[in-house]
């Protein structure tokens, strides 16, 4: 059965759509079977890894207001062992769409469940708003990874996310958890970085979680390879950021298979 991840912030330039593109290119580089959903109406998830979301045929909308089933919009992409659920501007029309919909909640939930067990992993990139595509994502998922990046203004949007995981456990899904909370365009050396690294751990502490060791660097590489319809893994597979992604991956798969050897 298919792990389900969502990566979450709802404060918007903290790396995000990055960190899920990149996420899912690891891991299928890895040998994992990956579901990569894209939730945001912006659609860049799925430009990034190579759809052109102005030319799809079915989308995650027509999924969620119920025109088509899952596997009807799933795309092979052209990444193996990657296929993509895509998404476009098409989506933002779906909180009017749902207004009188009962267990609008659970719409995303019940349909990754009938496709769950052909994956390994399934990541979910969110929008960065508080919405009912933020809330389905939240309720599908297993856990959270909550991607930064090292400044003030991202750790208070933490906080706001905390106050949404609380009501989603309380409400709709008391099993979820925070994987971890993952630094992007981080530099050891900046003393604000090393402060914000500091007070991250005591955020990642009252989420009963933590804070990744692996750290995303700043990178024009990381900014390139979406207008490519890359990860940064193809795009510059020997950069160092494309490493530390590696070592991302690597640490997120020895959490659930701990005795997996580094690679």
């Amino acid at each position: 059965m298919g792990r389900i991840i969502a990566i979450a912030n709802q404060k918007g330039g903290v790396g995000k759509t990055t960190t899920a593109i990149n996420l899912s290119a690891s891991l299928a580089e890895k040998g994992r079977k990956v579901l990569a959903i894209d939730m945001d109406p912006q659609g860049n998830m799925s430009s990034g890894l190579g759809l052109d979301k102005n030319a799809i045929d079915g989308t995650i909308y027509d999924m969620i207001i119920g025109e088509n089933d899952i596997e009807e919009v799933i795309d092979r992409g052209t990444i193996e062992n990657l296929d993509i659920l895509p998404s476009n501007v098409d989506l933002s029309a779906v909180e009017i769409e749902l207004i009188d919909v009962e267990n609008k909640e659970f719409i995303v939930k019940n349909s990754i469940q009938k496709v769950r067990d052909n994956y390994d992993f399934v990541i979910i990139d969110t929008p960065p708003a508080l919405n009912i595509l933020t809330v389905n994502a939240y309720v599908a998922a297993d856990s959270l990874i909550i991607p930064m990046a090292p400044e003030i203004l991202s750790l208070l949007g933490i906080s706001q996310i905390r106050e949404t995981i609380e009501t989603v456990r309380r409400c709709y899904n008391p099993n979820l958890k925070v994987l971890g909370i993952l630094l992007n365009k981080f530099n050891p050396r900046l003393n604000l970085n090393r402060e914000v690294l500091d007070l991250s751990e005591q955020i990642a502490s009252q989420l009963d979680s933590r804070v990744f060791n692996a750290k995303i660097r700043a990178s024009v590489a990381v900014a390139e390879a979406p207008a490519y319809g890359e990860s940064v893994l193809s795009y510059a597979p020997d950069s160092k950021v494309a490493r530390d992604f590696r070592l991302l991956i690597n640490e997120i798969a020895r959490m659930y298979e701990p005795n997996l050897p580094n690679s």
